[in-house]
């Protein structure tokens, strides 16, 4: 383990096991994105591609790439890497493999909001306010009602759980004081897709994540490990633990309600991208930084094969996620019970 001194004074650790997965999911989440971007009805090699993305090309392939195609990846890659922070400051603030924005309640707050804003006629812009909307409020009211003598995981979990059994119930109320057509782009939306997302769902998700990730990250990235230890030792060793848990769970509602407004509430990415980094990287605590990178390269990948994978029907990624995310859920109960956790 290496620690890498930053200007300003400022210090990560790096572990070279670590380092090596995540830039082998890098690599592995730029080449499949160029891949996505040369399919489709227009098929391109993976090198004209590149030489289109570079500056090169007709203008043929100038637009289908830059216009068309590149928006909808690179959405995909900033979502997935967004939904992979967000899992795993969640698992860390709840010391729970299972913490996750699905089962905590913020997914369907931010469909809550999106359902909202639906109802009451607005458009594409409006759905994608209310989702953030709906997913900020959700954040603030968990935190009120789970907060009272310190915030615990245990407590968040079941607040969560509670609230996301009630904000299933206003989502279903809600989608039926919709229009017909409105409640089916609604759905279509709840499912999480990518379809026809261009530079205006990409560019805010994007300047979002350039503050709160250097927040996370550098600001908070050393002493997460310490607060998975508990709060009496975080606290021992000079943790700020309620300032530092209130930071984490600003910045992972934030991140989620942003990827919510971009793509829709996508299942199951950040239940498992913290799950799958910590497996290959070996290490103990949070993997932030890897989790980041799991999460892109996984949902970039599951985008191309709901694109390309079904006798050439498209499927909103949402329901690629869930299928894998599920099937991953319960073979994660199945192992926590093997192991005496639950």
């Amino acid at each position: 383990m290496n620690v890498v001194r930053l200007a300003g004074g400022r210090s990560v650790l790096l572990r070279p096991r670590a380092a090596a997965v995540g830039t082998g999911l890098v690599l592995l989440a730029a080449a499949i994105g160029v891949v996505s971007i040369g399919s489709g009805d227009y098929p391109m090699s993976p090198a004209e591609v590149v030489r289109t993305l570079t500056g090169g090309g007709d203008p043929a392939q100038h637009f289908i790439v830059n216009e068309l195609r590149l928006p909808r990846v690179v959405t995909a890659l900033l979502v997935g890497a967004a939904l992979g922070l967000a899992g795993a400051l969640f698992q860390s603030l709840t010391r729970n493999p299972l913490g996750s924005p699905d089962i905590l309640g913020f997914t369907q707050g931010a469909a809550a909001g999106a359902f909202l804003a639906v109802v009451l006629g607005g458009g594409s812009l409006a759905l994608a306010g209310g989702a953030m909307a709906g997913g900020v409020l959700t954040g603030v009211v968990i935190y009120a009602l789970a907060s009272r003598g310190g915030l615990h995981g245990y407590r968040l979990v079941l607040t969560g759980i509670g609230c996301t059994a009630i904000l299933t119930g206003v989502n279903g109320y809600l989608l039926t004081r919709a229009q017909l057509m409105d409640a089916a782009r609604a759905m279509l939306w709840f499912t999480g897709s990518l379809d026809g997302r261009g530079w205006e769902e990409a560019v805010p998700l994007l300047a979002g994540m350039a503050v709160l990730v250097p927040v996370v990250l550098l600001g908070c990235g050393r002493a997460l490990p310490v607060l998975e230890m508990g709060d009496d030792l975080a606290s021992g060793l000079g943790v700020r633990v309620r300032r530092l848990r209130l930071v984490l769970l600003a910045a992972a509602v934030l991140l989620t309600s942003l990827a919510a407004a971009a793509a829709g509430p996508v299942a199951f990415v950040a239940l498992t991208a913290p799950q799958v980094a910590r497996r290959m990287t070996k290490a103990p605590g949070p993997n932030p930084l890897v989790s980041m990178c799991t999460g892109a390269a996984l949902l970039v990948g599951a985008d191309w094969a709901a694109q390309r994978l079904f006798a050439g029907h498209q499927l909103p990624v949402g329901v690629l996620t869930g299928l894998l995310g599920g099937g991953y859920l319960v073979w994660l109960l199945i192992v926590q019970r093997r192991s005496g956790r639950i």
